[in-house]
């Protein structure tokens, strides 16, 4: 039987807590998202100290410790081969990728753009490793003369298209995208196709728009197929549909930054329908982190402490809130790239029996959490699923 009606998995988009085992293979030696900018930008995070992330780090003069946590506290270990947004939110629904996605990080081979090229009959600019916004400010000029589209990549597993609106439309700019995903299956596969509009001009700047969209790799059998299978509603809130290939779910509500989520996320609150509701808050790591912006990232985290202690409010018992994220960013590093790091896990709200949340230890991975989720509904895991549940110390 289940326990509860309904569990919101809340994903804080690359709040790293430090580095993890294997962060030097990584490149990530010394990496800790959270507690430089503590030191740094020493934001005030009140609801998150009073749930038990100072009890996590253990690090008081950044963040104190509370004698009762009023949630239950811990820390995940990735186990997945990348540190990469699809590879981090599979693995929190069970699925732990043994083989690191395909990256370039010389650009992707002459054949594969070629035929991109010839199949959305426009030219390419680019075909680099590069930050969003830089080659933007570097190509969008040529890209308004010319109507050639820039494509870039990163250290993760993505092949992004940037386009201006008055130049190639959001809705012209998926198809190409569609293009793309068929194009960069088996050979030359990628996690993800995004579609990057932008907006401005040469002499004023340019600015992304909010209607980047992603199109995802379908995953293994996950978590979400098995509450799904159960008949247990499932809804997606952010990027999270395109993360899961369109399957999986209920329900989808696309948003598009982390204030249209925290919205939506009131409302379905207020709404009191069962199930899962598994939410991430893109802009940590959309606007603050691959931009290396530490005092922005600051500010986006004082701001989700406050919309968290308003969300947890006059919080029922038969609803249960877990926090944590996907992997880390470090904005104080030189790379604008995902870090390898642990992550945080809160989950509240703690018993009415107990006087403070339980340590949960540190887990060995991400998918500890799913396993819990399955078991907070009473479904059984399938062998398939990857996990260990720590549903038995959280006081259910």
């Amino acid at each position: 039987m289940s326990s509860f009606n309904r569990v919101f998995l809340l994903v804080m988009d690359s709040v790293g807590i430090g580095a993890a085992p294997d962060a030097e293979r990584f490149s990530d030696a010394g990496s800790a998202t959270l507690q430089h900018i503590l030191e740094q930008a020493k934001p005030r995070l009140v609801e998150l100290t009073r749930l038990g992330l100072g009890n996590i780090l253990a690090e008081p003069d950044l963040l104190p410790p509370v004698a009762q946590p009023a949630a239950h506290f811990g820390k995940l270990q990735p186990a997945g081969a990348a540190k990469d947004t699809t590879t981090g939110h599979w693995e929190l629904m069970g699925i732990i990728r043994e083989t690191a996605p395909k990256t370039y990080p010389n650009g992707f081979p002459a054949e594969l753009i070629d035929e991109f090229s010839r199949r959305i009959g426009r030219g390419v600019l680019g075909n680099q490793p590069a930050s969003g916004t830089e080659i933007i400010a570097e190509l969008g000029a040529e890209h308004l003369k010319t109507g050639k589209v820039i494509i870039y990549t990163s250290a993760d597993s993505v092949f992004q298209v940037a386009a201006h609106e008055d130049i190639v439309s959001p809705e012209e700019l998926n198809r190409v995208c569609r293009i793309a995903r068929e194009l960069t299956h088996g050979e030359f596969e990628v996690d993800r196709v995004i579609a990057r509009p932008f907006t401005g001009t040469p002499e004023q700047g340019f600015k992304r728009t909010e209607g980047r969209r992603d199109f995802g790799l379908p995953p293994p059998y996950n978590c979400l197929d098995a509450l799904t299978d159960a008949g247990i509603p499932v809804t997606l809130v952010g990027k999270l549909e395109d993360i899961f290939a369109g399957r999986g779910f209920s329900r989808s509500l696309h948003t598009t930054n982390s204030r249209a989520t925290g919205d939506a996320l009131h409302e379905l609150k207020r709404s009191g329908e069962s199930g899962l509701v598994f939410a991430n808050f893109i802009d940590f790591d959309m606007l603050y982190g691959h931009r290396n912006d530490m005092k922005g990232y600051a500010a986006e985290l004082e701001w989700f402490d406050g919309w968290l202690a308003g969300f947890v409010a006059d919080w029922s018992a038969l609803d249960l809130v877990i926090i944590t994220a996907d992997h880390g960013n470090d904005p104080t590093t030189s790379s604008t790239d995902h870090s390898r790091e642990y992550v945080p896990l809160l989950v509240f709200p703690r018993a009415a029996s107990e006087s403070a949340g339980c340590d949960l230890g540190t887990r060995s991975s991400f998918a500890d959490v799913g396993a819990t989720v399955l078991q907070s509904f009473g479904v059984t895991p399938d062998k398939r699923l990857a996990g260990e549940s720590f549903y038995a110390n959280i006081g259910r």
